[in-house]
């Protein structure tokens, strides 16, 4: 007997959908070589993730909390890898 089991969100957490509003938005990007988030310290990216945050929030949080888990990620993150080697100028 074909037995469908329910699929589960692909997003389980605020803060795992806060990611990838900024990064679909390209506020943020992925180291490529160890994983790590890195800030691109792109104002017109992170001003398009906040404007998807407050338009189209995660189901059951609001506008206002949608948007803090932005702050939030972002605070949380530099802008380089810290298992990168640092570039020399």
């Amino acid at each position: 007997m074909l037995m469908i089991k329910e699929k589960r969100p692909a997003i389980r957490t605020l803060r795992g959908w806060a990611i990838s509003v900024l990064l679909e938005a390209g506020a943020i990007r992925q180291c490529v070589e160890h994983g790590w988030m890195q800030d691109r310290a792109d104002a017109h990216a992170r001003e398009r993730a906040f404007d998807t945050a407050r338009r189209d929030p995660l189901p059951g949080v609001s506008a206002q909390d949608a948007a803090g888990a932005l702050v939030e990620v972002l605070d949380g993150i530099g802008d380089t890898c810290p298992e990168c080697p640092p570039e020399e100028p």
